[in-house]
């Protein structure tokens, strides 16, 4: 497990990113996976989202995973978040920037695990139940 906190203010502490995406892929049964954690910012995350996704625009989290071929091989997944939109994200929401970037990092890590929600109504798909109860445990 890696986190680069480079250039960037995050109200979470490296250890307890990498703490909580553990939590999140052993929830989830992925004992065998190679993850990086990225935090970057909102400029950074825009130039992501318009060359992989094609989405011109900012948004908090991108997770990106490969699979290698062959039984056991393990998960490879890169998870990029931009602190900045979380915490916009987070007055918004009346929560607190810690809470929503823990929210920001479960999120990437389903993705990245393989779960998805539609673009609409996200809060009542499974994914977001899911997440919101590792987010509860991350916050305990």
């Amino acid at each position: 497990m890696g986190v680069s906190i480079e250039g960037v203010r995050t109200p979470v502490s490296r250890r307890r990113v990498s703490d909580i995406t553990r939590a999140v892929f052993r929830s989830e049964r992925a004992n065998h996976a190679l993850v990086s954690v990225a935090f970057v910012t909102a400029h950074a995350i825009r130039a992501l989202n318009r060359r992989h996704l094609r989405r011109d625009r900012e948004t908090d989290v991108i997770a990106f995973a490969h699979r290698q071929p062959g039984r056991g091989a393990p998960l490879i997944a890169d998870i990029y978040v931009a602190p900045d939109v979380a915490r916009r994200n987070a007055r918004r929401n009346g929560v607190s920037a810690r809470e929503e970037t823990i929210r920001v990092v479960v999120h990437g890590a389903l993705h990245a695990l393989g779960h998805d929600h539609p673009a609409r109504n996200r809060e009542r798909s499974p994914m977001w139940r899911r997440q919101e109860r590792l987010v509860q445990r991350s916050l305990r």
